[in-house]
């Protein structure tokens, strides 16, 4: 839960960081390839991964508290096994869609 909602204040700091580089992408085609070379860099290439992995831990928490305030899960092995779940697939799936393959 504590979790859940750190990410969910990581996720929301990051919105005027996203819109300050989309309003630079739209702004000029110079000022695109500047936020390009910004977005090519390892470092920030790094941090788009995390805040991607914070975004898809943050849906699937999300939607494991839905079914657990529905008493869906609620047991105390279930709840673990579910949080797992959602650490587990959450990694997966950001692997999947940055297309970092583990081999």
């Amino acid at each position: 839960s504590i979790n859940h909602r750190i990410i969910g204040l990581l996720l929301f700091l990051a919105i005027p960081i996203s819109l300050y580089l989309f309003q630079l992408s739209l702004a000029s085609q110079a000022e695109f390839a500047a936020a390009l070379m910004y977005l090519s860099s390892p470092w920030v290439k790094l941090a788009l991964i995390i805040l991607l992995w914070s975004f898809i831990h943050h849906l699937l928490a999300g939607f494991r508290f839905l079914l657990i305030d529905q008493n869906i899960g609620i047991s105390l092995s279930a709840a673990r096994k579910t949080a797992w779940f959602v650490v587990f697939a959450a990694v997966i799936v950001t692997l999947v869609i940055s297309g970092v393959w583990i081999l």
